[in-house]
């Protein structure tokens, strides 16, 4: 009798997560101290993906389904541990469950301001923020560049290198864009789509995608949208000048009109009236 039949309460038979977490995108199976059962069951829902680890290298990834775990299912592990003739007894491995759910409305924002070149204005800063969603597309490669052997991995826990890696791209988008700063509030969904895409390579690397990307706000300095307001404010008044102009003309050809023909009067009021231009 071996020491695996006299500690069978010890074996792990059933092998499966149950998310109740809203932020949790790894999370590590209790296998301290204990041995999996050869033939052990492995539920995998939808949405999760188990991976394997065995003595510190990464072996066998699960998709969704229940697995027996046998040496056809193990063929990594059976690689490693050289069961070229199948095995039956327990063995020691970590498991790590990876959420592949999307985790959604997560906040990006730059912490300073950045600065871009407008091209009437020149150098000039610049506030943004908006959302994205994310989700593990590459369960090994998610675990080999970013969680380790992060046994209860969250979505706070990469938020913060993602976040660096939208603001620098964003800083990009906006140089190459050659958007002025005030059509950039109209052009949001084509910055959008650009960072989109300039982050894309990065976080593949990670083993995720970024499936929702948005920009919800450029701004700038408050000083700087004063002196914009005020610039706004000239330009309405000089409009205001123009059709004070033009209503007056307008009103007096209504009235030689009602008067049946121009005198010398009206020719002098004209002419005083154009005079303002």
């Amino acid at each position: 009798m071996s020491i695996f039949d006299i500690l069978g309460g010890e074996f792990i038979e059933i092998i499966e997560w149950v998310d109740d977490s809203r932020d949790t995108m790894v999370w590590r199976y209790d296998t301290v101290g204990r041995a999996i059962k050869y033939g052990a069951k492995l539920t995998v829902r939808e949405g999760q993906a188990a991976v394997f680890v065995h003595e510190g290298q990464l072996a066998d990834v699960f998709g969704p389904g229940l697995y027996l775990l046998e040496t056809n299912n193990l063929p990594v592990m059976t690689r490693l541990q050289h069961w070229d003739h199948g095995f039956r007894s327990p063995f020691k491995s970590e498991v790590y469950f990876v959420n592949k759910t999307r985790f959604n409305d997560l906040k990006w924002g730059t912490r300073n301001p950045i600065i871009a070149r407008d091209p009437e204005y020149g150098p000039i800063r610049l506030r943004a923020f908006g959302t994205y969603s994310m989700r593990v597309s590459d369960p090994a490669r998610f675990m080999s560049e970013i969680v380790g052997t992060d046994g209860d991995f969250t979505r706070d826990e990469i938020a913060f290198q993602i976040r660096n890696v939208i603001v620098q791209e964003f800083s990009r988008a906006i140089a190459s864009a050659n958007i002025p700063v005030l059509d950039m509030a109209a052009n949001t969904d084509q910055l959008g789509a650009l960072v989109a895409r300039a982050i894309a390579p990065v976080i593949e690397a990670y083993g995720l995608i970024l499936p929702e990307f948005y920009i919800e706000n450029i701004s700038l300095p408050a000083e700087v949208e004063a002196m914009l307001d005020k610039r706004t404010s000239m330009g309405i008044i000089g409009d205001l000048d123009r059709f004070g102009q033009y209503a007056a003309s307008e009103a007096m050809l209504a009235a030689a009109r009602n008067e049946g023909g121009a005198g010398a009067g009206f020719g002098a009021a004209m002419g005083a009236a154009m005079g303002m231009g």
